[in-house]
């Protein structure tokens, strides 16, 4: 399997660039409701600080997060490629081949990019956001970031912004390969936990899902 994970982004590396999504390939969906600590859960695993954060509906495209493992002589190798003398670096698909170093520039280009299509009226897109993170610490994995489930429309949000979310969020986890990570807050009952009824939705059996230990989480 570890073998097959290169080959495996190489493949959606070629479908993003062409624009098409022929076969369903493997990789982790996060599924919460907002301010459940989907960020948190996320840059846990990446081991940085590069998900925007703030007050209602923050992730408003998908983001299709590649993390990929560098040994240290790859990224000498690399880095000397690439003119990059960090550790760890990101990519996204839509700035081609510039290479950051700044993970707070990352988050800011997540930020800004996301104003670039959804709008800056909290609405929602389902065109992803591509990004690659380059980095010894992690693991080779595959994941997607989605908005948080919500049920009130606010401000100049559309009215059926629940619906939009929600039909965004099967459309990702109804892929056979995809394994649910349903995040629920620490305070939440897991009995009324909306990630979980989505996932139960898509995987009656729950053979793809996964519900990680309750944190209490912080947000700065």
């Amino acid at each position: 399997m570890e073998a097959l994970i290169p080959v495996i982004n190489k493949l959606q590396d070629v479908f993003n660039t062409v624009g098409a999504d022929i076969i369903q390939l493997p990789q982790i969906a996060v599924v919460g409701t907002q301010s459940s600590g989907k960020s948190s859960v996320l840059e846990s695993l990446v081991g940085r600080d590069l998900l925007p954060r703030g007050t209602g509906i923050v992730t408003r495209r998908p983001l299709i997060l590649q993390l990929v493992h560098v040994d240290p002589e790859d990224r000498r190798k690399t880095g000397e490629e690439n003119g990059v003398e960090s550790e760890e670096w990101g990519k996204f698909l839509h700035t081609k081949n510039k290479i950051f170093t700044d993970f707070g520039e990352i988050r800011r280009e997540i930020e800004s990019e996301t104003e670039r299509i959804s709008g800056n009226n909290k609405g929602i897109s389902d065109e992803p956001i591509h990004l690659k993170v380059f980095s010894p610490h992690v693991v080779n994995l595959t994941l997607v970031d989605l908005p948080g489930i919500t049920k009130v429309p606010v401000g100049d949000q559309p009215k059926d912004i629940e619906v939009q979310i929600r039909e965004l969020i099967l459309k990702h986890i109804s892929n056979p390969n995809c394994i649910i990570l349903a995040v629920t807050a620490a305070n939440t009952d897991m009995a009324t936990s909306e990630a979980l009824k989505l996932a139960r939705e898509v995987d009656p059996d729950g053979q793809r899902a996964y519900r990680p230990h309750p944190l209490t989480l912080s947000h700065p």
